[in-house]
């Protein structure tokens, strides 16, 4: 069979698979019901833009994992780099130790971030652990309680992050009370944030304001080009801190290494992970030398810039600083484009936004927005083969490995349409594409399905 990451999708039979089914099976009897899952896809492996289940079915990643492997599933570079790491160190707590990929990196990231002067670097292990340190840290430089958020936000899970989060009520319901002193602002829209600073929210009590340079979970929005500038000079009118989230944004996703740089703007203090190390758990802060002086102990991660990870970032950013950060351009200037002319031959699609490879598709109905409908494009592609994901309130997210060629762009639009066209005819129906046995498998078929090598 063709290599992997050379092969185009390919659907064996109904899916899910009896070997993917079977597993789901065991999922659902072990697993936290509080994970999202899309679609049933059982992952066996992956390379590049590719991915293959257990029933050897083969698919187009444009998820790249949530816009995490960057530079491609298993890019060789990348294992190389992890296989060498592993072999010399794989954990001394870079908090307590030192250890030279962790500081490599650290200099590394201090010299890509925008803005002038010298920068430093806190590591953590994931993208909502990179915004509570920030969190912690503006409060802890200001000396002031308050922040500032965006409705439609998505800053992560745990209670910081969630508290600044704005994207959707499941993510708050139930778990209340949240962190205090929080507020909320219309994304794009200035006078909304002056608005706040003249009535409940006094300029000089407010920390910090967090801000996506473009939403990523509540739709892929794009701000007005005056946003991000107004925001900075609002800052630096009244001494708050700005602090960029760049989780998903980063790490050359839109064609810049950072989305700020579309608006040269730079952030005093800027959030990372997702693609930083290609799949593995690695997150950032990176904060003005001056903004970063909190004490020894104050704060700290036992993970946290583990060394593996950190070899496995450095690889993978010298991977997008060479070749995918100009791919990205490149490929989502393809995809949009692609994207954008077959609108006028579906109505469902209402507008096409984005930069380099973050695009979202909003699907509309009636001039309304369409989640149901939305989801049944997604499904659709899933099952031709092409993996998307869902984002805002109706929107298709394209988020694909930066690595995507010219040929994959053109099979994902191809895909992508005939899923539009199935929902369109009528012939798009959830319930049955999943077969009886999704989550109902007896023990007797997930035996038999499930070999021990996988």
């Amino acid at each position: 069979m063709t290599a992997l990451h050379r092969d185009q999708p390919r659907i064996n039979g109904r899916l899910p698979g009896v070997r993917a089914s079977a597993w789901l099976a065991r999922d659902d009897r072990v697993m936290s019901p509080s994970y999202t899952r899309v679609y049933p896809l059982v992952v066996r492996r992956a390379r590049g833009a590719m991915i293959e289940d257990l029933d050897g079915n083969r698919f187009l990643d444009f998820t790249a994992g949530i816009a995490v492997t960057a530079a491609g599933h298993c890019h060789p570079r990348v294992v190389a780099a992890i296989r060498k790491q592993a072999g010399r160190l794989i954990h001394m707590s870079g908090t307590d130790f030192y250890y030279t990929p962790q500081i490599r990196l650290a200099e590394r990231l201090a010299r890509l971030a925008p803005g002038p002067g010298a920068k430093r670097v806190f590591f953590t292990n994931s993208g909502a652990e990179a915004v509570e340190a920030a969190f912690k840290l503006a409060r802890r430089h200001t000396g002031r309680l308050r922040a500032l958020a965006f409705l439609n936000a998505f800053h992560g899970r745990t209670y910081g992050a969630m508290s600044l989060s704005g994207s959707k009520p499941m993510q708050r319901r139930g778990f209340a009370p949240l962190v205090p002193e929080i507020h909320h602002a219309r994304f794009g829209d200035l006078e909304s944030v002056r608005a706040l600073l003249r009535s409940v929210c006094p300029p000089d009590e407010l920390a910090a304001i967090f801000v996506e340079p473009i939403q990523g979970e509540g739709g892929y929005l794009v701000p007005p080009p005056e946003f991000l500038p107004g925001l900075r000079q609002i800052c630096d009118e009244h001494g708050i801190l700005l602090v960029l989230d760049e989780v998903q944004t980063g790490i050359g996703r839109t064609g810049r290494m950072f989305a700020s740089e579309h608006w040269n703007v730079a952030g005093d203090i800027v959030c990372l992970a997702k693609g930083i190390a290609n799949g593995l758990p690695l997150g950032a802060i990176i904060a003005r030398d001056e903004v970063m002086d909190w004490p020894s102990g104050s704060h700290a991660s036992t993970f946290g810039g583990n060394p593996v990870a950190c070899a496995a970032a450095l690889a993978t950013l010298g991977l997008v600083e060479r070749r995918y950060r100009a791919n990205a351009v490149r490929r989502g200037g393809e995809l949009r484009e692609g994207l954008i002319a077959m609108a006028p031959r579906h109505s469902m699609i209402h507008e096409v936004r984005g930069l380099g490879l973050m695009i979202g598709v909003e699907i509309q109905a009636d001039g309304s927005p369409a989640p149901a409908l939305r989801d049944l494009v997604v499904d659709q592609a899933f099952q031709r083969g092409l993996l998307l994901l869902p984002c805002g309130p109706s929107t298709v997210r394209f988020s694909p490995p930066l690595c995507l060629t010219g040929r994959q762009v053109q099979t994902g639009l191809s895909l992508f349409e005939a899923a539009l066209g199935a929902v369109e005819e009528g012939h798009a129906n959830p319930a049955s594409s999943v077969p009886s046995t999704f989550g109902n498998t007896t023990d007797e078929s997930v035996d038999n399905a499930c070999p021990a090598d996988l």
